[in-house]
């Protein structure tokens, strides 16, 4: 099953330090699990694009404030959810921030 990681982060938190993304992804594409991810640009690139009584909404920056930033992605293919868990775990990310784990939809 693919699952969406959303790798997120709090800038306001200190990396205690530890290794970089490097040795998870060289652990997730040997298992062949890691499909695709790629780091985003800060949110002060970031626009939201919303369409309100017909009228076309364009703005600078995310589309909610939060402590915590989208600062990329991965796609997986895992199992079952056990398993997208425990690839999040592993996550460097997860030392200052989180991963959301959010499985797609099934393709008939």
């Amino acid at each position: 099953m693919k699952y969406l990681l959303l790798i997120c982060w709090d800038p306001t938190v200190e990396d205690p330090g530890g290794p970089g993304i490097e040795p998870w992804v060289e652990e997730m594409e040997a298992r062949k699990i890691r499909l695709d991810g790629e780091r985003l640009r800060p949110i002060s690139d970031a626009t939201t694009v919303r369409r309100r009584d017909g009228d076309l909404l364009v703005t600078d920056g995310p589309f909610a404030e939060t402590k915590e930033q989208i600062a990329g992605y991965d796609i997986i293919d895992a199992v079952d959810l056990d398993e997208a868990i425990e690839v999040a775990s592993k996550h460097p990310i997860t030392r200052v921030g989180s991963v959301e784990v959010r499985p797609f939809w099934p393709m008939d």
